[in-house]
């Protein structure tokens, strides 16, 4: 054997060997990690499916051209229907999906869970629909902003279902500097608590800020990519100003703050 032949068959032999473990990386990359699920209570399932508020689909107005240079231009959404949450998920549903308390204002069953990034809130919904065979999310920029103005009956309030941000939420200058328990405050017209202030939401969508001008008419999902994801509804320490039922908010998907939960969207099998 010449040793040309000889390094040929070393090539071979090498590129041969580079495939295999390529394809086993690659299998390896594409088997979704099992999930464990956890013993979680009926009653507890059954309450966060019973606390979700059927959404009428339908045409709004969604943006400001008021407001700032991201929620412009206002244009016409059309939604399909969807149930929503009445409440931001609360530390004792977190708790009992999860297993463990992130918050920093902990020891509150029925505060909203905080300090939960996008990522975070994403594992507890694929936990929560291999426990319940549904379609639970977050919901799109759209579906929030429809929903926080109060559906097919819209109306065009500063704050979700009111003027008046102390009869609609929870913010800087009502909260004595914590979160408070859910439902405590006004719901808007379609019974809807905590839209405005108490925790900035996650919402599913990527933020852009001039996304508006590209006038998605039906049933917008937001940019392909960006570095941040949509939170909406502003906090309990925020100011009424970023509290608008408008507002537009970037945070990337791995940030966590004392300021930040969700709630969820349902949608129909």
């Amino acid at each position: 054997m010449t040793l040309n032949v000889l390094k040929a068959g070393l090539a071979m032999l090498f590129m041969l060997i580079c495939i295999d473990v390529s394809a086993q990386q690659k299998k390896k990359k594409n088997k979704k990690e099992k999930i464990v699920l956890p013993v979680v209570s009926k009653e507890l399932l059954d309450s966060i499916q019973n606390n979700m508020v059927w959404v009428t689909g339908g045409n709004f107005v969604m943006g400001n051209d008021a407001g700032e240079a991201d929620e412009r231009p206002a244009y016409e959404v059309t939604v399909d229907g969807y149930a929503i949450s009445k409440y931001p998920v609360t530390q004792r549903q977190w708790v009992a999906i999860m297993g463990t308390n992130p918050s920093e204002f902990s020891g509150c069953d029925q505060c909203p869970v905080d300090k939960v990034t996008w990522n975070d809130a994403q594992k507890f919904i694929e936990i929560l629909n291999a426990l319940t065979d549904k379609k639970y999310s977050l919901p799109t920029e759209a579906e929030w902003e429809y929903a926080a103005k109060g559906g097919k009956d819209w109306k065009q309030f500063r704050y979700s279902g009111s003027d008046d941000i102390d009869e609609a939420g929870w913010y800087s200058g009502n909260s004595g500097r914590h979160p408070h328990p859910v439902g405590e405050k006004k719901p808007n017209s379609i019974g809807l608590y905590d839209m405005t202030g108490n925790v900035w939401e996650w919402c599913q969508d990527w933020y852009s800020k001039f996304y508006y001008e590209q006038n998605e008419h039906n049933n917008p999902v937001g940019p392909e990519s960006g570095s941040g994801r949509v939170r909406r509804g502003g906090s309990w320490f925020t100011q009424a100003a970023s509290c608008r039922v408008t507002t537009r908010n970037s945070v990337k998907q791995d940030y966590m703050d004392d300021i930040g939960g969700f709630r969820l969207v349902l949608y129909p099998n």
